[in-house]
């Protein structure tokens, strides 16, 4: 776990910061993240496919432009 850590990685990154191995994370869930800790309950309608989260209707426009797709052409 600290193969990076030994072999210097971050001195070669010109990293500023302390860098230090992780430990316990099997342990971590979402009540132990202090900013991303919201579990609600998820609702997925599957004839209309509306998704309700703790009750609340979500709506999301489709995307117009995909940066990351790729098209593939077959001849």
């Amino acid at each position: 776990p600290n193969l990076a850590i030994e072999r210097g990685v971050a001195d070669r990154l010109g990293l500023q910061r302390l860098v230090l191995p992780a430990r316990s994370i099997r342990a971590v869930d979402k009540a132990r993240m202090i900013h991303n800790a919201a579990t609600p309950h998820i609702e997925i309608d599957p004839e209309t496919y509306e998704v309700r989260a703790d009750g609340v209707h979500l709506i999301c426009e489709p995307a117009t432009v995909l940066p990351l797709a790729q098209r593939y052409f077959l001849y």
